[in-house]
């Protein structure tokens, strides 16, 4: 069962949601809580990268503790990434939004929203979890590394209306809401099972751009703690835990 909306904080302007919510869990914040901004100046992506905000689209953190290990709780990504389909596909014409690893939205095989995870200690000893999510409602970059798409060109038939940021936060708390109670009572199996049947590109061809080399060969699906299990020509198994990858026609 659902609990009650969480709470809000709400800024016309920030520097990003992630830093403010790093700001609340070291004054003493455990949440949950969300914080919405309808304008970042420095908002970020994953890998370092800038993340282009615009008003009409939705910047949102939720701040929450963790009660699990820090590799149990690596694994909320994969938890947000589903509420953040369940809400894309909410509103978008059916069939067109998919997941790609680890944690992208794609609307029409373009991206329409990414996450950024951070975390710290708290005092007791506990994970204070930052979830970054901005979801492309009104506007798109067209200067980003791949091909990016906003809600608003691929509205359900009976749509004409593109679904304000305060609506959009609205189902996202209550699919968050849903997706984290899965998590608990059906455990990470079954978050994973939920994610792969939305994977965009698994199986399939694909290259891994890592730090020092790139690899190719084809993606098998997931291990269980989430990591890409890509199989070379050699036979070898390489599991990607984190780097940049690209599916279908070899890169």
């Amino acid at each position: 069962m659902i609990a009650q909306a969480w709470p809000v904080q709400k800024f016309d302007q920030l520097d990003s949601t992630n830093a403010q919510a790093r700001r609340c869990a070291e004054a003493g914040e455990g949440g949950p809580l969300w914080i919405t901004a309808r304008e970042q100046t420095a908002g970020r992506g994953r890998r370092g990268r800038a993340w282009s905000g615009h008003p009409g689209n939705l910047a949102a953190t939720l701040l929450m503790t963790a009660e699990r290990s820090p590799a149990e709780a690596a694994l909320v990504s994969f938890v947000a990434a589903l509420a953040a389909h369940d809400v894309m596909q909410a509103f978008a014409a059916p069939g067109l939004v998919q997941l790609k690893w680890p944690n992208d939205v794609l609307i029409g095989g373009h991206k329409a929203a990414g996450l950024l995870i951070e975390s710290g200690s708290n005092h007791d000893g506990s994970l204070w979890l930052a979830i970054g999510m901005g979801l492309n409602l009104a506007w798109s970059p067209d200067d980003s590394e791949r091909p990016a798409t906003a809600l608003a060109d691929h509205l359900a038939g009976d749509r004409i209306v593109v679904p304000t940021p305060e609506t959009v936060l609205t189902v996202l708390d209550r699919a968050m809401q849903a997706r984290l109670l899965q998590w608990d009572q059906a455990g990470t199996a079954a978050v994973l099972a939920d994610w792969s049947a939305r994977a965009s590109g698994v199986p399939g061809p694909c290259t891994a751009r890592l730090g020092h080399e790139s690899v190719t060969g084809w993606a098998e699906g997931l291990a269980p703690d989430g990591a890409l299990r890509l199989r070379l020509e050699t036979g070898e198994v390489r599991m990607i835990s984190a780097g940049d990858v690209f599916f279908g026609a070899i890169a």
